[in-house]
Protein backbone atom coordinates (compact mmCIF):
# COMPACT_ATOMS: atom_id res chain seq x y z
CA UNK A 1 0.00 0.00 0.00
CA UNK A 2 1.58 3.26 -1.16
CA UNK A 3 0.13 6.05 0.94
CA UNK A 4 0.64 9.73 0.16
CA UNK A 5 -1.14 12.37 2.22
CA UNK A 6 0.38 15.54 0.78
CA UNK A 7 0.65 17.42 -2.49
CA UNK A 8 3.84 18.72 -4.12
CA UNK A 9 3.43 22.49 -4.40
CA UNK A 10 6.08 25.20 -4.37
CA UNK A 11 8.88 22.70 -3.86
CA UNK A 12 7.37 21.37 -0.65
CA UNK A 13 5.06 18.58 0.47
CA UNK A 14 1.97 20.42 1.69
CA UNK A 15 -1.32 19.33 3.21
CA UNK A 16 -4.26 19.38 0.75
CA UNK A 17 -7.08 21.83 1.22
CA UNK A 18 -9.70 19.08 1.32
CA UNK A 19 -10.08 15.70 2.97
CA UNK A 20 -10.98 13.64 -0.11
CA UNK A 21 -8.71 10.85 -1.30
CA UNK A 22 -8.17 8.88 -4.50
CA UNK A 23 -7.79 5.12 -4.25
CA UNK A 24 -5.42 3.55 -6.75
CA UNK A 25 -6.75 0.08 -7.57
CA UNK A 26 -4.77 -2.75 -9.13
CA UNK A 27 -6.42 -3.79 -12.42
CA UNK A 28 -5.15 -7.32 -11.80
CA UNK A 29 -6.31 -7.92 -8.21
CA UNK A 30 -8.99 -5.21 -7.91
CA UNK A 31 -7.39 -4.34 -4.58
CA UNK A 32 -6.33 -0.89 -3.38
CA UNK A 33 -2.57 -0.50 -3.86
CA UNK A 34 -2.22 3.22 -3.21
CA UNK A 35 -3.95 6.32 -1.94
CA UNK A 36 -3.32 10.02 -2.63
CA UNK A 37 -5.16 13.27 -1.86
CA UNK A 38 -7.96 14.25 -4.20
CA UNK A 39 -6.94 17.76 -5.20
CA UNK A 40 -9.44 20.59 -5.04
CA UNK A 41 -9.84 23.89 -6.88
CA UNK A 42 -8.16 25.56 -3.91
CA UNK A 43 -5.17 23.25 -4.31
CA UNK A 44 -4.99 24.15 -8.00
CA UNK A 45 -5.07 27.83 -7.10
CA UNK A 46 -2.13 27.33 -4.74
CA UNK A 47 -0.20 25.35 -7.36
CA UNK A 48 -0.78 27.95 -10.07
CA UNK A 49 0.22 30.72 -7.65
CA UNK A 50 3.45 28.86 -6.85
CA UNK A 51 4.17 28.33 -10.56
CA UNK A 52 3.31 31.96 -11.28
CA UNK A 53 5.68 33.19 -8.56
CA UNK A 54 8.46 30.91 -9.79
CA UNK A 55 7.99 32.15 -13.34
CA UNK A 56 7.55 35.86 -12.62
CA UNK A 57 10.25 36.18 -9.96
CA UNK A 58 12.21 32.94 -9.65
CA UNK A 59 15.56 31.94 -11.15
CA UNK A 60 14.42 29.21 -13.55
CA UNK A 61 13.20 31.34 -16.50
CA UNK A 62 16.23 33.62 -16.08
CA UNK A 63 18.81 30.87 -16.34
CA UNK A 64 20.44 30.12 -19.68
CA UNK A 65 19.35 27.11 -21.66
CA UNK A 66 22.66 25.46 -20.82
CA UNK A 67 22.16 26.07 -17.10
CA UNK A 68 18.70 24.52 -17.18
CA UNK A 69 20.06 21.64 -19.25
CA UNK A 70 22.62 20.92 -16.53
CA UNK A 71 19.87 20.56 -13.92
CA UNK A 72 17.88 18.38 -16.31
CA UNK A 73 20.95 16.17 -16.83
CA UNK A 74 21.07 15.63 -13.07
CA UNK A 75 17.36 14.77 -13.11
CA UNK A 76 17.98 12.30 -15.93
CA UNK A 77 20.71 10.59 -13.92
CA UNK A 78 18.37 10.16 -10.96
CA UNK A 79 15.59 9.01 -13.29
CA UNK A 80 17.88 6.41 -14.88
CA UNK A 81 18.79 4.98 -11.48
CA UNK A 82 15.10 4.50 -10.61
CA UNK A 83 13.64 3.48 -13.98
CA UNK A 84 13.28 -0.18 -12.98
CA UNK A 85 11.37 0.83 -9.88
CA UNK A 86 9.26 3.21 -11.95
CA UNK A 87 8.41 0.50 -14.48
CA UNK A 88 7.21 -1.82 -11.71
CA UNK A 89 5.12 0.97 -10.20
CA UNK A 90 3.35 1.73 -13.49
CA UNK A 91 2.63 -1.97 -13.98
CA UNK A 92 1.15 -2.07 -10.49
CA UNK A 93 -1.06 0.98 -10.85
CA UNK A 94 -2.40 0.53 -14.40
CA UNK A 95 -1.76 -3.07 -15.49
CA UNK A 96 0.80 -2.53 -18.23
CA UNK A 97 2.71 -5.79 -18.82
CA UNK A 98 6.09 -5.53 -17.11
CA UNK A 99 7.85 -6.30 -20.38
CA UNK A 100 6.21 -3.23 -21.95
CA UNK A 101 6.89 -1.12 -18.87
CA UNK A 102 10.58 -2.06 -19.05
CA UNK A 103 10.58 -1.44 -22.82
CA UNK A 104 8.65 1.83 -23.00
CA UNK A 105 6.86 3.05 -19.86
CA UNK A 106 10.11 4.06 -18.12
CA UNK A 107 12.95 4.05 -20.71
CA UNK A 108 11.21 6.23 -23.29
CA UNK A 109 10.45 9.08 -20.85
CA UNK A 110 14.08 8.89 -19.75
CA UNK A 111 15.15 9.14 -23.40
CA UNK A 112 13.05 12.29 -23.84
CA UNK A 113 14.57 13.87 -20.75
CA UNK A 114 18.08 13.01 -21.92
CA UNK A 115 17.35 14.33 -25.42
CA UNK A 116 16.19 17.75 -24.23
CA UNK A 117 18.97 17.99 -21.65
CA UNK A 118 21.52 17.41 -24.41
CA UNK A 119 19.70 19.64 -26.90
CA UNK A 120 19.70 22.51 -24.41
CA UNK A 121 23.46 22.53 -24.01
CA UNK A 122 23.97 24.31 -27.34
CA UNK A 123 20.52 25.83 -27.95
CA UNK A 124 20.72 29.56 -28.61
CA UNK A 125 18.18 31.88 -27.04
CA UNK A 126 18.90 34.63 -29.56
CA UNK A 127 19.96 34.80 -33.18
CA UNK A 128 20.72 37.68 -35.52
CA UNK A 129 19.01 38.14 -38.88
CA UNK A 130 19.51 40.91 -41.43
CA UNK A 131 16.69 43.44 -41.70
CA UNK A 132 15.83 46.22 -44.15
CA UNK A 133 17.28 48.97 -41.97
CA UNK A 134 19.58 47.07 -39.63
CA UNK A 135 20.04 43.83 -37.72
CA UNK A 136 17.09 42.04 -36.14
CA UNK A 137 17.44 39.94 -33.02
CA UNK A 138 15.08 36.97 -32.84
CA UNK A 139 14.70 35.99 -29.21
CA UNK A 140 13.10 32.86 -27.74
CA UNK A 141 11.39 33.21 -24.38
CA UNK A 142 9.40 30.74 -22.27
CA UNK A 143 5.65 30.84 -22.76
CA UNK A 144 4.95 30.99 -19.01
CA UNK A 145 2.97 28.79 -16.64
CA UNK A 146 2.02 25.46 -18.22
CA UNK A 147 -0.89 23.25 -17.19
CA UNK A 148 0.05 19.68 -18.16
CA UNK A 149 -2.92 17.31 -18.06
CA UNK A 150 -1.98 13.70 -18.72
CA UNK A 151 -3.85 10.38 -19.10
CA UNK A 152 -3.43 7.01 -17.41
CA UNK A 153 -2.28 4.75 -20.23
CA UNK A 154 1.39 5.77 -20.55
CA UNK A 155 1.57 8.24 -17.68
CA UNK A 156 5.30 9.00 -17.56
CA UNK A 157 5.70 8.90 -21.33
CA UNK A 158 3.04 11.56 -21.77
CA UNK A 159 4.21 13.52 -18.75
CA UNK A 160 7.71 13.79 -20.15
CA UNK A 161 6.52 14.87 -23.62
CA UNK A 162 5.35 17.99 -21.80
CA UNK A 163 7.57 18.40 -18.75
CA UNK A 164 10.94 17.91 -20.49
CA UNK A 165 10.53 20.60 -23.20
CA UNK A 166 8.70 22.92 -20.81
CA UNK A 167 11.58 22.70 -18.32
CA UNK A 168 14.17 23.39 -20.99
CA UNK A 169 12.19 26.35 -22.31
CA UNK A 170 12.15 27.92 -18.82
CA UNK A 171 8.46 27.41 -18.12
CA UNK A 172 6.95 26.47 -14.79
CA UNK A 173 4.45 23.64 -14.61
CA UNK A 174 1.35 22.40 -12.83
CA UNK A 175 1.08 18.70 -13.58
CA UNK A 176 -2.33 17.06 -13.20
CA UNK A 177 -1.94 13.26 -13.35
CA UNK A 178 -4.92 11.02 -14.02
CA UNK A 179 -6.68 9.76 -10.89
CA UNK A 180 -6.06 6.17 -12.00
CA UNK A 181 -2.27 6.64 -12.09
CA UNK A 182 -1.01 9.33 -9.71
CA UNK A 183 1.70 7.25 -8.00
CA UNK A 184 4.36 7.63 -10.71
CA UNK A 185 3.93 11.42 -10.57
CA UNK A 186 4.85 11.33 -6.89
CA UNK A 187 8.05 9.49 -7.77
CA UNK A 188 8.81 12.18 -10.36
CA UNK A 189 8.31 14.86 -7.69
CA UNK A 190 10.82 13.11 -5.44
CA UNK A 191 13.33 12.98 -8.27
CA UNK A 192 12.80 16.64 -9.18
CA UNK A 193 13.36 17.65 -5.58
CA UNK A 194 16.58 15.61 -5.41
CA UNK A 195 17.80 17.08 -8.70
CA UNK A 196 17.53 20.63 -7.37
CA UNK A 197 14.77 21.96 -9.58
CA UNK A 198 13.82 25.27 -7.92
CA UNK A 199 10.63 25.58 -5.84
CA UNK A 200 7.46 26.18 -7.84
CA UNK A 201 8.92 25.05 -11.16
CA UNK A 202 7.13 21.68 -10.97
CA UNK A 203 3.91 21.30 -8.99
CA UNK A 204 1.75 18.17 -8.87
CA UNK A 205 -1.96 17.97 -8.05
CA UNK A 206 -3.85 14.70 -8.74
CA UNK A 207 -7.55 15.36 -9.21
CA UNK A 208 -10.66 14.49 -11.15
CA UNK A 209 -12.36 16.03 -14.15
CA UNK A 210 -13.98 19.10 -12.58
CA UNK A 211 -10.75 20.21 -10.96
CA UNK A 212 -8.95 19.60 -14.25
CA UNK A 213 -11.29 22.04 -15.95
CA UNK A 214 -10.59 24.58 -13.20
CA UNK A 215 -6.87 24.25 -13.95
CA UNK A 216 -7.33 24.52 -17.71
CA UNK A 217 -9.49 27.64 -17.40
CA UNK A 218 -7.30 29.28 -14.72
CA UNK A 219 -6.31 32.81 -15.69
CA UNK A 220 -2.85 32.26 -14.22
CA UNK A 221 -2.07 29.55 -16.78
CA UNK A 222 -0.44 30.65 -20.06
CA UNK A 223 -0.49 27.32 -21.92
CA UNK A 224 -2.34 24.03 -21.67
CA UNK A 225 -0.71 20.80 -22.83
CA UNK A 226 -3.23 17.96 -22.92
CA UNK A 227 -3.23 14.33 -23.95
CA UNK A 228 -6.46 12.36 -23.83
CA UNK A 229 -9.73 11.79 -25.62
CA UNK A 230 -10.82 13.83 -28.60
CA UNK A 231 -14.03 14.79 -26.80
CA UNK A 232 -12.09 16.24 -23.87
CA UNK A 233 -9.69 17.89 -26.29
CA UNK A 234 -12.53 19.74 -27.98
CA UNK A 235 -13.71 21.07 -24.61
CA UNK A 236 -10.20 22.20 -23.67
CA UNK A 237 -9.69 23.82 -27.09
CA UNK A 238 -12.92 25.76 -26.62
CA UNK A 239 -11.81 27.07 -23.22
CA UNK A 240 -8.36 28.02 -24.49
CA UNK A 241 -9.82 29.60 -27.60
CA UNK A 242 -12.10 31.79 -25.54
CA UNK A 243 -9.13 32.98 -23.48
CA UNK A 244 -6.69 33.06 -26.42
CA UNK A 245 -4.49 30.74 -24.38
CA UNK A 246 -1.77 28.65 -25.99
CA UNK A 247 -2.77 24.99 -26.29
CA UNK A 248 -1.39 21.73 -27.63
CA UNK A 249 -3.56 18.63 -27.92
CA UNK A 250 -2.53 15.02 -28.52
CA UNK A 251 -5.78 13.11 -28.91
CA UNK A 252 -7.22 9.86 -30.22
CA UNK A 253 -6.36 7.60 -33.09
CA UNK A 254 -7.69 4.76 -35.22
CA UNK A 255 -4.56 3.81 -37.07
CA UNK A 256 -4.38 1.55 -40.10
CA UNK A 257 -1.74 -1.10 -40.75
CA UNK A 258 -1.60 -1.68 -44.52
CA UNK A 259 -0.33 -5.17 -45.30
CA UNK A 260 0.82 -5.25 -48.92
CA UNK A 261 0.75 -8.49 -50.90
CA UNK A 262 4.54 -8.82 -50.86
CA UNK A 263 4.75 -8.69 -47.05
CA UNK A 264 6.28 -11.64 -45.25
CA UNK A 265 3.53 -12.45 -42.78
CA UNK A 266 5.52 -14.35 -40.11
CA UNK A 267 8.07 -11.55 -39.68
CA UNK A 268 5.41 -8.84 -40.01
CA UNK A 269 3.25 -10.37 -37.30
CA UNK A 270 6.12 -10.30 -34.81
CA UNK A 271 6.40 -6.51 -35.03
CA UNK A 272 2.68 -5.95 -35.57
CA UNK A 273 1.98 -7.63 -32.23
CA UNK A 274 3.74 -4.72 -30.54
CA UNK A 275 2.31 -2.06 -32.85
CA UNK A 276 -1.30 -3.21 -32.47
CA UNK A 277 -1.49 -4.68 -28.95
CA UNK A 278 1.03 -2.62 -26.99
CA UNK A 279 -0.03 -1.80 -23.44
CA UNK A 280 -3.03 -4.15 -23.65
CA UNK A 281 -4.32 -2.19 -26.64
CA UNK A 282 -4.52 0.98 -24.57
CA UNK A 283 -2.46 3.19 -26.86
CA UNK A 284 -3.59 6.06 -29.04
CA UNK A 285 -1.14 4.97 -31.75
CA UNK A 286 -2.21 1.30 -31.76
CA UNK A 287 -2.61 -0.21 -35.23
CA UNK A 288 -6.15 -1.50 -34.73
CA UNK A 289 -7.35 -1.46 -38.35
CA UNK A 290 -5.52 -4.20 -40.25
CA UNK A 291 -5.92 -3.66 -44.01
CA UNK A 292 -5.43 -6.76 -46.18
CA UNK A 293 -5.95 -7.26 -49.90
CA UNK A 294 -8.71 -9.60 -50.99
CA UNK A 295 -5.99 -11.76 -52.61
CA UNK A 296 -4.51 -12.63 -49.21
CA UNK A 297 -7.39 -11.72 -46.92
CA UNK A 298 -8.03 -15.16 -45.41
CA UNK A 299 -4.32 -15.72 -44.98
CA UNK A 300 -3.88 -12.40 -43.17
CA UNK A 301 -6.90 -13.02 -40.94
CA UNK A 302 -5.43 -16.36 -39.92
CA UNK A 303 -2.01 -14.82 -39.28
CA UNK A 304 -3.48 -12.01 -37.17
CA UNK A 305 -5.59 -14.47 -35.21
CA UNK A 306 -2.55 -16.65 -34.51
CA UNK A 307 -0.55 -13.60 -33.51
CA UNK A 308 -3.20 -12.53 -31.00
CA UNK A 309 -3.70 -15.98 -29.49
CA UNK A 310 0.08 -16.35 -29.07
CA UNK A 311 0.08 -13.47 -26.57
CA UNK A 312 -0.33 -14.93 -23.05
CA UNK A 313 -3.05 -13.12 -21.08
CA UNK A 314 -2.49 -12.78 -17.36
CA UNK A 315 -0.72 -11.17 -14.43
CA UNK A 316 0.99 -8.02 -15.75
CA UNK A 317 3.89 -8.47 -13.33
CA UNK A 318 4.77 -11.80 -14.96
CA UNK A 319 7.43 -11.32 -17.67
CA UNK A 320 5.72 -14.03 -19.73
CA UNK A 321 2.50 -11.99 -20.02
CA UNK A 322 1.80 -10.37 -23.37
CA UNK A 323 -1.60 -8.84 -22.59
CA UNK A 324 -2.73 -7.79 -19.13
CA UNK A 325 -5.91 -6.25 -17.72
CA UNK A 326 -7.50 -2.95 -18.70
CA UNK A 327 -7.06 -0.02 -16.37
CA UNK A 328 -10.53 0.07 -14.79
CA UNK A 329 -13.85 -1.72 -14.70
CA UNK A 330 -15.45 1.02 -16.81
CA UNK A 331 -12.79 0.42 -19.46
CA UNK A 332 -13.49 -3.31 -19.37
CA UNK A 333 -17.18 -2.63 -19.88
CA UNK A 334 -16.48 -0.11 -22.64
CA UNK A 335 -14.32 -2.54 -24.63
CA UNK A 336 -16.79 -5.39 -24.17
CA UNK A 337 -19.50 -3.00 -25.35
CA UNK A 338 -17.57 -2.46 -28.58
CA UNK A 339 -17.11 -6.20 -29.04
CA UNK A 340 -20.89 -6.56 -28.82
CA UNK A 341 -21.34 -3.67 -31.26
CA UNK A 342 -19.03 -5.40 -33.74
CA UNK A 343 -21.01 -8.62 -33.46
CA UNK A 344 -24.27 -6.74 -33.91
CA UNK A 345 -22.86 -4.96 -36.97
CA UNK A 346 -22.27 -8.31 -38.62
CA UNK A 347 -18.51 -8.64 -38.21
CA UNK A 348 -17.22 -12.15 -37.50
CA UNK A 349 -15.37 -12.90 -34.25
CA UNK A 350 -12.36 -14.99 -35.27
CA UNK A 351 -10.80 -15.18 -31.80
CA UNK A 352 -11.88 -13.70 -28.49
CA UNK A 353 -15.35 -12.36 -27.86
CA UNK A 354 -17.29 -11.70 -24.68
CA UNK A 355 -16.06 -14.58 -22.50
CA UNK A 356 -13.71 -13.08 -19.92
CA UNK A 357 -10.35 -14.83 -19.40
CA UNK A 358 -10.52 -14.48 -15.60
CA UNK A 359 -13.21 -13.94 -12.98
CA UNK A 360 -11.05 -11.41 -11.12
CA UNK A 361 -9.30 -8.43 -12.64
CA UNK A 362 -10.44 -6.16 -15.47
CA UNK A 363 -9.55 -8.50 -18.29
CA UNK A 364 -11.19 -8.82 -21.69
CA UNK A 365 -10.54 -11.50 -24.26
CA UNK A 366 -8.20 -10.18 -27.00
CA UNK A 367 -10.45 -10.15 -30.04
CA UNK A 368 -10.01 -10.24 -33.82
CA UNK A 369 -12.89 -9.34 -36.15
CA UNK A 370 -13.05 -10.36 -39.81
CA UNK A 371 -15.57 -9.24 -42.41
CA UNK A 372 -15.22 -5.64 -41.24
CA UNK A 373 -16.08 -2.70 -43.47
CA UNK A 374 -14.65 0.72 -42.83
CA UNK A 375 -18.06 2.23 -42.09
CA UNK A 376 -18.62 0.02 -39.03
CA UNK A 377 -18.27 1.63 -35.62
CA UNK A 378 -15.53 -0.83 -34.66
CA UNK A 379 -13.55 0.53 -37.63
CA UNK A 380 -14.23 4.20 -36.98
CA UNK A 381 -14.27 4.70 -33.21
CA UNK A 382 -11.35 4.37 -30.83
CA UNK A 383 -11.94 1.30 -28.67
CA UNK A 384 -8.76 1.49 -26.55
CA UNK A 385 -8.42 -2.20 -25.89
CA UNK A 386 -7.09 -5.39 -27.52
CA UNK A 387 -9.61 -5.46 -30.36
CA UNK A 388 -8.43 -5.65 -33.98
CA UNK A 389 -10.53 -5.30 -37.14
CA UNK A 390 -9.27 -6.85 -40.41
CA UNK A 391 -10.62 -4.86 -43.38
CA UNK A 392 -10.29 -5.96 -47.03
CA UNK A 393 -9.07 -3.68 -49.81
CA UNK A 394 -9.15 -4.02 -53.59
CA UNK A 395 -5.77 -2.57 -54.53
CA UNK A 396 -3.09 -0.33 -53.09
CA UNK A 397 -4.93 2.88 -53.95
CA UNK A 398 -8.00 1.52 -52.17
CA UNK A 399 -5.86 0.68 -49.12
CA UNK A 400 -4.59 4.26 -48.93
CA UNK A 401 -8.14 5.55 -49.37
CA UNK A 402 -9.41 3.38 -46.49
CA UNK A 403 -6.48 4.38 -44.28
CA UNK A 404 -7.29 8.05 -44.88
CA UNK A 405 -11.04 7.54 -44.48
CA UNK A 406 -10.99 8.31 -40.77
CA UNK A 407 -11.69 11.20 -38.46
CA UNK A 408 -8.23 10.56 -37.01
CA UNK A 409 -4.69 10.88 -38.31
CA UNK A 410 -2.26 10.03 -35.54
CA UNK A 411 -0.28 7.01 -36.72
CA UNK A 412 -0.07 4.27 -39.29
CA UNK A 413 2.12 1.56 -40.76
CA UNK A 414 2.76 -0.30 -43.99
CA UNK A 415 4.16 -3.83 -44.17
CA UNK A 416 6.07 -4.76 -47.29
CA UNK A 417 9.18 -6.52 -48.64
CA UNK A 418 10.08 -3.31 -50.49
CA UNK A 419 10.85 -0.56 -47.96
CA UNK A 420 11.42 2.02 -50.72
CA UNK A 421 7.92 1.37 -52.01
CA UNK A 422 6.72 1.56 -48.41
CA UNK A 423 7.99 5.17 -48.39
CA UNK A 424 5.72 5.92 -51.35
CA UNK A 425 2.75 4.61 -49.39
CA UNK A 426 3.81 6.48 -46.24
CA UNK A 427 3.83 9.78 -48.10
CA UNK A 428 0.18 9.31 -49.11
CA UNK A 429 -1.32 8.55 -45.69
CA UNK A 430 -2.38 11.62 -43.72
CA UNK A 431 -1.02 10.89 -40.27
CA UNK A 432 1.55 12.52 -38.02
CA UNK A 433 3.67 9.41 -37.40
CA UNK A 434 4.22 6.44 -39.67
CA UNK A 435 6.24 3.25 -39.76
CA UNK A 436 7.48 0.91 -42.48
CA UNK A 437 7.58 -2.64 -41.10
CA UNK A 438 7.63 -1.20 -37.59
CA UNK A 439 6.23 1.57 -35.44
CA UNK A 440 8.38 3.80 -33.25
CA UNK A 441 8.26 7.20 -31.59
CA UNK A 442 11.63 8.94 -31.52
CA UNK A 443 12.55 11.64 -29.00
CA UNK A 444 14.18 13.84 -31.64
CA UNK A 445 11.30 13.85 -34.14
CA UNK A 446 7.87 15.51 -33.95
CA UNK A 447 4.94 13.50 -32.63
CA UNK A 448 1.30 14.50 -33.10
CA UNK A 449 -1.67 14.09 -35.34
CA UNK A 450 -3.74 15.32 -38.25
CA UNK A 451 -7.47 16.01 -38.11
CA UNK A 452 -9.19 15.00 -34.85
CA UNK A 453 -5.98 13.49 -33.52
CA UNK A 454 -4.83 16.82 -32.19
CA UNK A 455 -3.22 20.22 -32.58
CA UNK A 456 0.51 20.88 -32.45
CA UNK A 457 3.53 18.61 -32.11
CA UNK A 458 5.50 17.18 -29.22
CA UNK A 459 9.12 15.92 -29.09
CA UNK A 460 12.04 17.04 -31.19
CA UNK A 461 12.87 20.71 -31.76
CA UNK A 462 9.23 21.16 -32.78
CA UNK A 463 8.13 20.08 -29.31
CA UNK A 464 10.34 22.67 -27.66
CA UNK A 465 8.94 25.37 -29.97
CA UNK A 466 5.50 24.82 -28.45
CA UNK A 467 6.77 26.16 -25.11
CA UNK A 468 8.47 29.24 -26.51
CA UNK A 469 7.34 32.69 -27.54
CA UNK A 470 9.29 34.36 -30.33
CA UNK A 471 10.22 38.03 -30.09
CA UNK A 472 11.71 40.08 -32.94
CA UNK A 473 13.78 43.12 -31.91
CA UNK A 474 14.75 45.55 -34.68
CA UNK A 475 17.34 48.25 -34.16
CA UNK A 476 18.59 51.27 -36.01
CA UNK A 477 21.99 52.61 -35.20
Amino acid sequence: MRQHDKLFIGGEWVAPAGTGTIDVISPHTEEVVGRVPDGTAEDVDRAVAAAREAFDHGPWPRMTFAERAAVMTRLAEIYAARQGELAELITEEMGSPITFSNLAQAPQPLGMLQYYAEYGKTFQQEEQRPGLFGPVTVRREPVGVVAAVVPWNVPQFVTMTKVAPALLAGCTIVLKPAPETPLDAYMLAEMAQEAGIPPGVLNIVPAGREVSEHLVSHRGVDKVAFTGSTAAGRRIAAICGEQLKRVSLELGGKSAAIILDDADLPSSMGMLAIASLMNNGQACVAQTRILASRNRYDEVVEAVANMVTSQPVGDPSDPATGIGPLVAKRQQERVEGYIKIGMDEGAKVVVGGLDRPYDRGWYVAPTVFAGVTNDMRIAREEIFGPVLAVIPYEDEADAVRIANDSDYGLAGTVWTADADHGMEVARQVRTGTYGINCFMIESNTPFGGYKASGVGRELGPEGLAGYLEYKSISRLG
